[in-house]
Parts: C-alpha cells; structure tokens; sequence
C-alpha cells in the first residue's frame, strides 16, 4: 500500500521560510514524479511544483518561481519543497502526489497517489 506522508508545515510570518517533506513508503515502482500542489479555503486544488525521477528536471508553477523549490533525495524517498519569501497568499493545505509515469503533470489528474497534507499558514 502506496504511503505519502508530508510535515513541516507551520505558521509562519510574511518574508519567512518554510521546509517542506513528503516521504514515500509501500511502493513498488521503479522510478516515480512526484508533484506539490496546494488548496486554499474555497479554492481549487493547484499545483506548485514537480520533479522527475533523477531530480534533473523540475518545473515550478508562475506563482512560486524564483521562491520555492522542489528537489528530492531518492535514497530516503523523500521530496523536499523549500518555500522562501512567503506570502499571506501561499496560505493553504500543501499535498504531495505520486505519478508513477516519467510525465511532469500539473493536473491533480496526472497524479495517482496522494498524502493527508500539511497546513501552512503565512501572516501579514
């Protein structure tokens, strides 16, 4: 049974930073994507960001480039977001996803599994 588990996320103040971690247990694949996405109340899931098996390759949506970065170490499982210079308005519960296809999606279709999230709050 596919497990994503995420933590590190907190309240934090506006300009601050934050870490985010998905580990990953149960699988049985080879190689994987994994993706971040976020919700914020009344709002539809979205995604943030994706990276690719090797790590080689990432995209990041237009609202968090040049502040957050995806990257992951294949030997823990584990997928990292680092968020820095955060705003009120990346306010939201941030899930981890699985694609076990090589595809960089960005639709929370493209994705098979998925973790509980992890809330982050940013204050003004």
């Amino acid at each position: 049974q596919v497990q994503l588990v995420e933590s590190g996320g907190g309240l934090v103040q506006a300009g601050g930073f934050l870490r985010l971690t998905c580990t990953v247990s149960g699988h049985t694949f080879g190689a994987y994507a994994m993706g971040w996405f976020r919700q914020a109340p009344g709002k539809e899931r979205e995604f943030v960001a994706a990276i690719g098996w090797s790590g080689g390759t990432t995209i990041h949506s237009n609202s968090v480039k040049g502040r957050f970065t995806i990257s992951r170490d294949n030997a823990k499982n584990t997928v990292y977001l680092q968020m820095n210079s955060l705003k009120p308005e990346d306010t939201a519960v941030y899930y981890c996803a699985l694609d076990p296809g090589f595809a960089l999606g960005k639709r929370v279709n493209d994705y098979d599994y998925w973790g509980q999230g992890t809330q982050v709050t940013v204050s003004s």
